[in-house]
């Protein structure tokens, strides 16, 4: 029994003492590799170093510069449209309130024609001659039945009064027959007074005509060009009064655009606010802008400043349509949404034709007309268009004209077209 518990004390000493061994050898291995790892530069660490100095160049440079527009937010990859921005001088847009042209209208008339003048059905010719003759201080007997008018004619003669114009100016005019007269070539206009909205006289007009047309006749056949019952008077008024308008002492002016657009709008009051280097341009309304003149500052030099400054302005994506002539004007902004036109044609022809009945000679018939009708009916295939996502007017009236569409087609599919929300863009029709 004691050799037996001897034997077994000592294997058990000996299992204890291999175990530590092995832990001994496991803890220097782990040392080793331990030393080896920090001895050595490791690669993921040294990379993360070199990288960081990069980064933060390249973070530097970023804030630097203008970031570009990232691929999610250009319209491709949304599908939203990007508005059509255009760069235009501010003068040519818009307007200055209060700075405005006036109208003005007179009655007068044109003599030296040759034999093209009013006919003695016209009467007011004849008045007009015969007040003229009175202010001239000549005495006619009136009525004045047996004097021929056709070498005269009555007009009515328009012009436009700039604004700021003093009197002396020269204006050009227009006028046009109010007869029958057919033709005002070779004519001369008399002193006609020109009068404005409240009823004073502006301006004085006289002088020859310039005609961009003709009319002959001889032997009841007629050559016209144009229309030779309407002329023009280049400079041919005289600036009589002024429209009072002064732009000194006033501290506020009001910019009018054109066109009706918020953002545009606001983005010229910041243009001119950037320019200016201060505060003095707002946006009232969607049309309106208001501009601070600071005291002292002269008000012609500073709209001479603000109209010179490139603008950037958004224009409304617009169809005209002119149904009377077929004439299409689609601007470049306009979007089409994808779309599938079918475009066909039904046309029925109801032909009726009288042919007579007659009966022979020993016939007890009597003679008839007889009507007799034809119904055609012409079912032409349809002709269909597939607009994808993307699509552009160019596509458009390329594949309107592969299907010979007429013009009256194309405005039924712009209408079509509209109506089912494929077009993004205003209609007009004129």
């Amino acid at each position: 029994m004691q050799t037996l518990r001897g034997t077994k004390g000592q294997s058990g000493r000996a299992m204890l003492l291999l175990l530590s061994l092995c832990a001994l050898l496991s803890w220097f291995s782990a040392r080793a590799q331990a030393q080896a790892a920090l001895a050595k530069p490791a690669p993921a660490t040294a990379s993360a170093s070199a990288t960081t100095p990069t980064r933060a160049a390249v973070a530097k440079v970023a804030a630097t510069q203008p970031s570009a527009p990232s691929s999610a937010a250009s319209p491709a990859a949304s599908g939203n449209a990007r508005p059509v921005v255009r760069e235009a001088l501010l003068k040519d847009v818009s307007s200055i309130a209060g700075i405005r042209d006036n109208q003005l209208i007179g009655y007068g008339i044109v003599v030296g024609l040759q034999n093209t003048g009013d006919s003695q059905m016209t009467y007011f010719p004849l008045q007009t001659l015969f007040s003229t003759l009175q202010r001239l201080g000549i005495v006619v007997p009136y009525p004045l039945t047996t004097v021929m008018v056709k070498n005269m004619a009555a007009v009515f003669v328009e012009a436009t009064l700039p604004p700021f114009a003093q009197p002396g100016a020269k204006i050009d005019v227009t006028l046009a027959s109010t007869g029958d007269a057919r033709s005002l070539t070779g004519g001369m206009l008399l002193m006609t007074p020109l009068y404005g909205p409240d009823g004073q006289i502006y301006a004085e007009a006289q002088g020859p005509l310039v005609v961009g047309g003709y009319s002959v006749s001889a032997n009841g056949n007629t050559k016209q060009l144009n229309f030779p019952d309407s002329a023009r008077i280049p400079e041919g008024a005289l600036v009589e009064r002024a429209v009072p308008m002064s732009l000194a002492g006033m501290r506020a002016l009001t910019i009018e655009m054109h066109e009706s657009d918020f953002e545009t709008t606001t983005g010229v009051a910041d243009d001119i606010n950037r320019a200016l280097g201060r505060s003095a341009a707002r946006a009232l309304d969607s049309r309106q802008i208001h501009l601070d003149v600071p005291a002292g500052q002269d008000s012609p030099m500073l709209l001479a400043q603000v109209q010179s400054l490139p603008v950037h302005v958004y224009p409304k994506a617009r169809v005209v349509v002119k149904e009377r002539t077929g004439t299409v004007v689609i601007g470049g902004n306009v979007r089409l949404l994808p779309v599938s036109i079918l475009h066909g044609g039904l046309a029925i022809d109801v032909v009726t034709q009288f042919e007579v009945s007659q009966p022979n000679a020993f016939g007890g018939g009597s003679t008839e007309v007889v009507p007799q009708t034809q119904v055609q009916v012409n079912n032409q295939p349809v002709n269909r268009i597939q607009l994808k996502e993307g699509a552009t007017v160019d596509d458009l009236v390329r594949n309107l004209q592969a299907i010979g569409a007429t013009a009256t087609d194309v405005i039924s599919i712009l209408q079509a077209m509209k109506q089912a929300g494929a077009l993004e863009a205003e209609l007009v029709v004129i």
